[in-house]
């Protein structure tokens, strides 16, 4: 018998686009149960998010002792979408703040009144705080960790006021914490502040205060200065870890028109925003791919001598372009978000990548399931080959629902 690897699960960031991650995590329940696992079962002993991937992992971790039940919890949740569950989507909330931020870029010089008072962000997300409070129980979590359910779970976010890139986490058994450059992370009992700081959009969402270890820091999206996106799992215990991206990890070329038209602020912000959220994986999954290849090299002593360990990596991203299919759903958007989003020239196709991040929208949501799932179905023996070693016989206790967890490695 064969010692069991912890498994770890990377969601990341991407607004919207994280609805691709339901998909992937539905299907993949689906495998599992067809090899055999029982449908509570929870593949995953740590569970990491950045940004709106925060908020699907801690959803998942807490109902860890019913994987099923979680998956099918976030399927309904993104499903049935709408920009009302996310920020304010009418005419008086997107002038409160889109507007009111808009004009305070051209005029603000010539508005003293707002020098003290500034909007703090394009959106408000307000709504958000109901929605998370409705899908969430955090104390089913701390029953996890305790039950072993979960090992750990861990969310990370970006402070504004230090420069640093923080990773909180809770865990079943004490874990030393770790510091990096520019990054470190922190033991602290996961809230809803932590889900709403990780996912604060730069300029899109306000920045969230939160008490850091005795002071008080402003933070905003996880995926800013995210250098090392698995790091945390790998930190945490994990031995292989599932990832899955929120864009295209080997996207071709595409075709640039010789005279292209000036690139309209949309375009210009989804580029940027494309660079916080997409870029961080890529390099990451490189240089785990680098250690893993110079680590077959060694001999078993060797690797004993050395701090590094080879990490069994999955990687599971869009087949297609997301910036592509949101472009197809802009109109769904709410009139006075789309004035909003048409005034930065979010509306029209080149803009579309801004718009990808925004369009909490079913018709949308909806597509990047069905992508996630077909997408995952295609990896479907790369996705039994990894969870192979985790075995499928549990102790009947499990299924009575006591969340205890025994499996025998083949």
């Amino acid at each position: 018998m064969t010692i069991r690897k912890q498994v770890g699960l990377i969601l990341t960031g991407g607004g919207a686009r994280a609805a691709y991650q339901v998909g992937v995590l539905d299907a993949v329940a689906e495998i599992l149960r067809g090899e055999g696992w029982a449908p509570k079962r929870n593949p995953f002993d740590i569970i990491c998010g950045t940004s709106a991937g925060a908020i699907n992992a801690t959803a998942l971790a807490c109902r860890a002792d019913n994987f099923g039940e979680g998956v099918q919890k976030l399927m309904q949740v993104w499903q049935h979408f709408t920009v009302e569950h996310v920020y304010r989507a009418d005419s008086l909330g997107i002038l409160r703040t889109g507007a009111r931020w808009l004009s305070l870029l051209s005029f603000g010089w010539l508005l003293r009144q707002w020098h003290a008072h500034p909007p703090s962000s394009l959106l408000d997300n307000t709504p958000l705080v109901t929605m998370l409070h409705r899908l969430l129980d955090l104390t089913a979590l701390d029953a996890a960790l305790s039950n072993g359910s979960l090992q750990a779970l861990a969310v990370t976010a970006s402070s504004y006021s230090a420069g640093e890139h923080i990773t909180f986490y809770q865990s079943a058994h004490e874990i030393k914490s770790w510091t990096r450059s520019q990054r470190r992370a922190v033991k602290d009992q996961i809230g809803v502040e932590h889900l709403l700081a990780s996912s604060a959009i730069p300029f899109i969402f306000p920045a969230i205060p939160i008490y850091c270890e005795g002071r008080r820091e402003y933070f905003g999206d996880g995926s800013m200065r995210q250098l090392a996106p698995i790091s945390p799992a790998i930190h945490l215990g994990a031995s292989k870890v599932l990832v899955v991206g929120a864009g295209r990890m080997m996207a071709p070329p595409t075709d640039v028109p010789a005279f292209d038209h000036y690139p309209s602020l949309a375009q210009i912000a989804g580029h940027a925003l494309s660079s916080i959220f997409l870029d961080g994986l890529a390099v990451d999954i490189e240089r785990l791919e680098r250690i893993n290849h110079t680590l077959s090299f060694l001999t078993e002593q060797q690797r004993q001598e050395t701090p590094l360990k080879p990490i069994e990596m999955l990687i599971i991203s869009p087949s297609k372009q997301i910036d592509e299919i949101a472009g197809q759903h802009i109109n769904s958007l709410p009139k006075p978000v789309r004035a909003l989003l048409g005034g930065l020239g979010g509306t029209e196709l080149r803009g579309a990548a801004l718009a990808s991040y925004l369009l909490f929208e079913s018709g949308y949501t909806r597509e990047l399931i069905e992508m996630g799932q077909r997408d995952t179905y295609a990896r479907r023996q790369d996705v039994v080959n990894f969870f192979a070693d985790q075995g499928s016989e549990l102790e009947p206790a499990l299924n009575e629902g006591t969340g205890a967890q025994v499996s025998l490695a083949g």
